[in-house]
């Protein structure tokens, strides 16, 4: 399983579910989360098959950024 952190404009827990409402429907992904305390807003996906090029694509489908850290 890859682990990848990733730097976002996700700010509230509204703005969360929102990409929930994406990245749940992506079966490669087996976990994530954002920390919404840490100032660069960190999202952590894990999972298998999936890549950050995806992930960034999911997020941006959502109206959020990614970038890779």
């Amino acid at each position: 399983m890859v682990e990848m952190r990733f730097k976002t404009n996700i700010r509230c827990s509204g703005c969360k579910a929102k990409v929930a409402n994406v990245l749940k429907q992506e079966t490669a992904i087996v976990h994530w989360d954002v920390d919404l305390n840490d100032p660069d807003r960190t999202l952590v996906v894990a999972g298998e098959g999936i890549t950050a090029e995806r992930v960034m694509e999911l997020v941006k489908s959502a109206g959020y950024t990614a970038t890779m850290i």
